[in-house]
Order: structure tokens, then C-alpha cells, then sequence
């Protein structure tokens, strides 16, 4: 049997006032999505359990069928394992963020939390510039990918309260600066780093090209480094892929015992080779049995609050993911996948929600081959189905049959 997870990040979303009150799934055009939906069995999933910020880290380590609650440490140390850095016992991992702040009226607003999608080069000459300055036995800096990058705090604190930035476009950030054990030294370490990036070449060359500023670092997502079995341990299959853009889905695919399979133009933006990472997808499932395809565009799209961006994103998940998989699929004999969101991102509030979203299953036979009264894929149609899953890691068993 081959299992695969499509993941749109983000897609699920509310009514809207200029889509006639509909929600973006339901304004789309995604054909291929819908013949999920309706030749197969739709409903409502959990993701983000009670007490738990809805965090993409959060949401899909539940889709990848693990309990939070037994293994979510912080996002950062999921990235790290992406990235290549093994984390000690005594080692915190922050997510890093370039950010854009503003000046009003005597207080700093978060302009942008990605620094006007800072190239990935940009980015790796700032780390070098911070390491070289602001690193040593205590802190360390690694570059990643646009504006996600990676400190790692020996014998650092991780009980602080850290706010995620694209949580906080356009307010000030007054009251959204770190709190708790440690923060002191947050604090410090961001305000000489703001001090070696007001001048940096890297800032110079992107305002005299009117381009956003990297004039911030942000530090978010703390932990140390999660204990979690691997998929093989815990539901028996012999071996998996995951494909994504993002470090986060990566590392979450590491530490399940996956195989990452990078692919060529996967930017985790709008313009992300979309067929590229489809048929990456059917090539994985040639020699293995289980693949996680996750594609960041919707989200992204969302927390820049671009209706417009994210329609594009999800009409291209469905015609050039969606589509090709569910052609692709048909040379192997037995097959199911799984369509969902990790979590609701909605254009409006340009950050993430935790209420259920729309998951679909479908396969070659047997209980997931059945006509569903659903007309389509999204918010409107799962919920008429009456079908919740409450615990959302619960949802990866169904796929996989076990």
C-alpha cells in the first residue's frame, strides 16, 4: 500500500465579505481537491490540541500522527535537525526571523516578519556578519533558508515567552518583546545585532533597490532537542519521504525516520515548483511506502494578508500537486492519500487560528473508495458531514490502516 500526505499549509480560512461570503477553498477553482472530497470520505480534524498555540510546529507534528502533548519541545529544535545541528542536552534552539521594524510616533511596529522575503544569499551574509561578531562558545548562528535562520544558546533558557512575529504585523512591539528567564539576554543580543545590521551592505543594496530592510533579528520558538519514536517504530512502515521548503516539515520528517528529498526551486513562496515537488512525490513512492508533501504557499500568502496571493497558491497546489499525484498514482496497484491544511490561516487576521479544519481521504479501494455527498473540498462541505476527529494525530492510523 502507498500513503501520501497533501498538505496545503494554511489553506482553511473564514467567510469573507469579498468573496461573496465565501471562504477561499470554497471561492477556488480546485477540481481536483473536489474528486478527493467526493469520491472519497470528507470531514473536520483537530490539529492543534487544547492549551497548545496554533503553531504550524504544533499542527504538524499531529499530522504526522504524533501526540504533542508526548514529544513537542518548541519549534526550533526541528529545525535544527533540518539544518544539520545536532543540539546537546544544554543546547536551547531559537528560530531566528530578519525582520522589518518601523518607527511611529516614538514606538517600533512589525512592518514585515520576513524582511521583504530576503533572498536566501542576503540572509546567509547577515548570519556570517553576526556570527563573526555576536558568536562564540555561548551563541551560535546558522543560516537557513530567505528569512528563517537558526541560533543555538548554550546552556541557554527555554521557559520564556516568545511571540512569533508574523503573530504581530502591523502592531507595535512594545508588548510582544520576550518575558521571563532570560530574556534580558534576548533583549541584548537583538539590540547589538539591530546595531551591526543598520549599516550592513546587505541593507545598503536592498534600499537603494527600495526593497524592505533586514533591520531586526526576532528569536521565537525556543526548545531543546524533542525524544519522539520513529513512523517505522510506531505504525510499522517500512520506509517514507518527506518533501517541503521549510526547515520546520523537514525536521519533523528527520526525526519520524524519513528521507528528505529536496527539490530544485522549492522556495516555500508563490513561485515554489509546484509540479517539481509533485512528481518528486511519485518517484519517492516508487521505493517507499509513505510520503508527506507539503507545500507553504497558502500560509505564507496569508500572513502577508494577500487574498489575491493566496488564491493563486491554492489553485496551484490543486492543478499542479493535486492533479498530477492523483494521475501519478494510478501505476501503483493500491494507494490512499490524505488532503488537508495543518491550520487555518486566515487572510484577515494574517496569522494562524486553532479551529478544526477540512481533511479528505481517498484511496484505490476499500473504505476511503466511497461516494460522498460532498460537492467539493472545503470548510462548508466537511462540516455537513458530521464526521470530527477530536484527537487530530489519531487521523494518520486511519491512513495508514493501522
Amino acid at each position: 500500500m502507498k500513503s501520501i500526505v497533501l498538505l496545503g499549509d494554511g489553506m482553511a480560512d473564514e467567510p469573507m465579505e469579498q468573496l461573496g461570503g465565501k471562504t477561499v477553498l470554497e471561492y477556488a477553482s480546485t477540481p481536483n481537491m473536489d474528486r478527493i472530497a467526493h469520491d472519497g470520505r470528507i470531514g473536520l480534524v483537530h490539529t492543534v490540541p487544547p492549551g497548545y498555540h496554533p503553531g504550524s510546529d504544533v499542527a504538524n507534528l499531529t499530522v504526522f500522527g504524533y501526540d504533542p502533548a508526548t514529544c513537542y519541545s518548541g519549534r526550533s529544535p526541528l529545525e535544527a535537525a533540518s539544518m544539520g545541528v545536532k543540539l546537546a542536552p544544554e543546547d536551547v534552539a531559537f528560530r531566528l526571523n530578519f525582520v522589518t521594524l518601523t518607527a511611529h510616533y516614538g514606538k517600533l511596529y512589525m512592518e514585515d516578519f520576513s524582511a521583504g522575503h530576503i533572498t536566501t544569499a542576503e540572509g546567509a551574509e547577515l548570519i556570517a556578519t553576526l556570527q563573526a561578531e555576536l558568536g562564540g562558545e555561548e551563541f551560535h548562528f546558522y543560516p537557513g533558508v530567505s528569512y528563517r535562520h537558526l541560533l543555538v544558546w548554550k546552556g541557554g533558557r527555554d521557559k520564556m515567552v516568545c511571540v512569533p512575529p508574523h503573530d504581530i504585523t502591523d502592531l507595535s512591539i512594545e508588548d510582544h518583546l520576550p518575558k521571563g528567564d532570560g530574556a534580558d539576554v534576548l533583549m541584548h543580543l537583538t539590540n547589538s545585532a539591530q546595531m551591526l545590521l543598520s549599516q550592513h551592505p546587505v541593507n545598503t543594496r536592498r534600499e537603494n533597490a527600495r526593497q524592505l530592510p533586514a533591520s531586526s533579528i526576532w528569536l521565537w520558538g525556543q526548545g531543546r532537542a524533542p525524544r519522539m519514536p520513529t513512523m517505522q517504530e510506531k505504525f510499522g512502515i517500512k520506509s517514507g519521504a518527506v518533501i517541503s521548503a521549510v526547515d520546520l516539515i523537514r525536521g519533523i520528517g528527520i526525526y519520524a525516520g524519513l528521507e528528505v528529498i529536496l527539490v530544485p526551486g522549492a522556495t516555500g513562496w508563490i513561485d515554489t515548483n509546484y509540479r517539481g515537488k509533485a512528481q518528486a512525490a511519485l518517484d519517492a513512492l516508487a521505493t517507499h511506502d509513505f510520503v508527506y508533501l507539503h507545500v507553504e504557499a497558502p500560509d505564507e500568502a496569508a500572513h502577508s494578508g494577500s487574498l489575491e496571493d493566496k488564491l493563486t497558491a491554492i489553485e496551484a497546489f490543486d492543478r499542479d500537486v493535486v492533479g498530477p499525484v492523483l494521475e501519478g498514482l494510478q501505476r501503483f496497484d493500491a494507494w490512499r492519500v490524505l488532503l488537508l491544511p495543518d491550520h487555518p490561516t486566515p487572510v484577515a487576521l494574517r496569522t494562524h487560528t486553532d479551529k478544526a479544519v477540512p481533511f479528505a481521504l481517498y484511496g484505490s479501494g476499500g473504505e476511503f473508495a466511497v461516494k460522498s455527498p460532498a460537492s467539493a473540498y472545503n470548510e462548508v462541505e466537511a462540516a455537513k458531514s458530521g464526521l470530527v476527529v477530536a484527537k487530530g494525530h489519531q487521523l494518520m492510523s486511519q491512513l495508514l490502516g493501522c
